[in-house]
């Protein structure tokens, strides 16, 4: 009898065990899949991705796109319209992921925009109406962290956005002058100061701002190759692509903040993705002619920077690539967080809508598809 009631009670407790485990499987899996998809018009899969179309400049075609990748769901030219019966308006900038919502900045229209999981519109900031008229120069780009968006505008303004309300918490402003990309490295966030503009010329300038997020004020100035653009972060690294036209191509640089933020050049490069933790930075060179506008020409090269051994591999990270993927304007580049995919995008300028080019991690080609409109430049990921 105690035997019988020893193993009785073991066959319980295994049991009992069996249900937490499922239990607390089953609320990982809804923690990690919390998606708000109230409003929506449309029945979405949990895997999304949400493509930021810049549109012509003040043509006021901007759009997002929805793509599944599992193709549960055929791909949707313009969600947001689709959502929201409006159009995003003029010059779609940068499109974020943060906290299952989504952060898209419109320069034209001068507005930064928060959007559910489902692309339906929750809040909007609309800078030039804010009665502030040090924040009408035009936003640029996005990151976020500890509950805040921080937001580059030209104008040497840069904004701490509280990211649920939507609301300025602070600014710093004075700042040189047309702030470009942004990104966060150890609590520290990176602004590219590019160009102003004196006497009708171009001057292009040669400062990354480092700002304290602890105090929100600025720490150091760092002096980079001119007109400052592009900035990712990866393994505490932070890699800058300066727009230098009088160079032979934009020019691909590190800054180190672990040895006293030094700046080093590394080649050449257009565009540039991470994300893959794969201690890979991916690059892309495209190189095109604008002498006989709006007839260009391309050539792109493809490569990638290993962090860890400080080399830059130029064997094409792609493999089986369809062939006008070598002489074809390219846009962006980003990686899905969650796979390592690469999305590659390509544009036609105001003549035609952009194409995506999908390929695994380890570079096989898996799809090209029109991306729904014109200039594609943001790519953001629910997974």
């Amino acid at each position: 009898m105690k035997v019988r009631g020893l193993m009785n009670n073991k066959l319980c407790l295994l049991a009992l065990s069996i249900l937490m485990a499922m239990s607390f499987a089953a609320c990982s899996d809804d923690d990690n899949s919390q998606l708000n998809d109230n409003g929506s018009k449309v029945d979405l899969p949990e895997s999304r991705v949400y493509i930021l179309n810049e549109g012509t400049k003040g043509q006021n075609n901007a759009g997002i796109a929805f793509y599944d990748p599992n193709k549960k769901v055929a791909t949707l030219n313009d969600i947001f319209y689709k959502q929201n019966s409006s159009k995003l308006g003029d010059t779609g900038q940068d499109i974020i992921t943060y906290k299952n919502n989504i952060y898209v900045s419109v320069n034209g229209s001068n507005y930064i925009t928060m959007l559910n999981s489902a692309g339906v519109l929750q809040k909007s900031l609309y800078l030039s109406a804010s009665g502030d008229n040090e924040l009408t120069g035009g936003v640029r780009y996005l990151a976020a962290e500890d509950g805040y968006i921080y937001a580059s505008l030209y104008g040497g303004v840069v904004l701490k956005i509280n990211a649920n309300t939507l609301t300025i918490d602070s600014k710093i402003k004075g700042l040189g002058n047309n702030l470009e990309g942004v990104t966060i490295c150890n609590h520290e966030l990176y602004v590219a100061n590019s160009y102003k503009v004196e006497n009708g010329k171009y001057i292009y300038l040669t400062d990354v701002f480092v700002i304290d997020l602890s105090s929100f004020k600025l720490k150091k100035t760092l002096t980079v190759t001119q007109n400052p653009n592009q900035l990712v972060t990866e393994n505490g690294k932070v890699f800058l692509i300066s727009w230098d036209y009088s160079s032979e191509s934009y020019v691909l640089q590190m800054i180190d903040p672990s040895n006293d933020y030094n700046v080093s050049k590394l080649g050449y490069a257009t565009n540039m993705a991470a994300g893959a933790a794969d201690n890979t930075l991916y690059l892309i060179d495209s190189r095109t002619d604008y002498s006989n506008w709006p007839v260009t020409s391309t050539v792109n090269s493809f490569s990638t920077y290993n962090i860890n051994n400080k080399e830059i591999i130029k064997t094409s990270f792609l493999k089986n690539a369809p062939s006008e993927l070598t002489n074809t304007s390219i846009s962006t580049i980003k990686i899905n967080p969650e796979n390592g995919d690469i999305y590659i995008a390509t544009t036609y300028y105001s003549t035609a809508n952009g194409n995506i080019y999908r390929f695994k991690k380890d570079g096989t080609f898996i799809e090209k598809f029109d991306c729904g409109g014109q200039n594609p430049n943001g790519v953001a990921f629910f997974n």
